[in-house]
């Protein structure tokens, strides 16, 4: 049984929830617990869409810093290909996945929130990767998800300043999509997951695998994933259903069994 992190799973929403007091910081076994949840949710048919959360108080607050301060080059070496991957296997879930968060995240805590698609946030909320104050720099993601999700100028004046984003900024600068009241945090993420509990599953994984693989290569490597993975939809009962019952019903009435 894992210690700090659980999967549950409701309605077809399945929330990979934090809990290590008092900041939910990242050591080994919360990395690893993190991967194994990001695993099932992957594999479990019943889960639709994924929220990630760290709690009423903290999303998460970075790295363990006192377990890191001390490791030799090789095991630090370890421990952040280990960290990349297991923030990779969440960042690849093939379902909508939302960072529901509270307090603050920073760090590590913010490398984990920009795996997600949606990011929900308190009012309350500071963000930041504050990595440069301790003279080393993100290494679980952030120079490059944060680069590319608000451009490389303004990931390089959070990055090399190191400073603290409250959460308006954070939702102008386009790290936070969503900014509700501290108290509707979790409720919010959780509507917006709980849309795609009936929706058509393996239409949604490829429009995220589209997505995702297509910023990494120009647009015409680009474009052939795209049609390679529209094409394969005809494959599934989903596409059959819906365009059906588009012709006999008209749009947004199709009911979609995932397969």
């Amino acid at each position: 049984m894992a210690e700090f992190v659980s999967l549950e799973v409701e309605g077809g929403v399945g929330t990979i929830r934090l809990d290590r007091p008092p900041v939910n910081a990242l050591n080994n076994q919360v990395q690893a617990e993190l991967a194994e949840a990001a695993r099932e949710a992957s594999d479990r048919d019943d889960v639709r869409a994924v929220i990630l959360y760290g709690g009423e108080k903290t999303f998460a607050g970075g790295a363990d810093i006192k377990e890191m301060a001390n490791r030799t080059y090789p095991e630090i070496a370890k421990f952040g290909a280990e960290l990349t991957a297991s923030l990779a296997r969440i960042a690849n879930i093939p379902k909508p996945v939302v960072a529901a968060i509270t307090g603050y995240a920073l760090g590590g805590g913010l490398e984990l929130a920009l795996t997600a698609d949606w990011r929900v946030a308190g009012d309350n909320v500071k963000v930041g990767q504050p990595e440069i104050q301790l003279g080393i720099i993100p290494g679980a993601g952030g120079t490059q998800r944060l680069s590319r999700l608000i451009g490389p100028s303004k990931a390089k004046d959070l990055i090399f300043t190191g400073r603290f984003v409250k959460a308006e900024e954070a939702l102008k600068l386009g790290i936070l999509d969503e900014v509700v009241a501290p108290d509707d945090v979790y409720a919010a993420a959780r509507k917006w997951a709980a849309q795609f509990g009936g929706g058509p599953a393996v239409a949604l994984r490829a429009a995220k695998t589209a997505i995702d693989s297509g910023l990494d290569v120009d647009l015409a490597t680009g474009l052939k994933i795209e049609t390679q993975l529209f094409t394969a939809l005809w494959a599934t009962e989903d596409q059959a259903n819906g365009m059906k019952s588009f012709i006999e019903n008209g749009p947004g009435k199709a009911t979609f069994e995932g397969k």
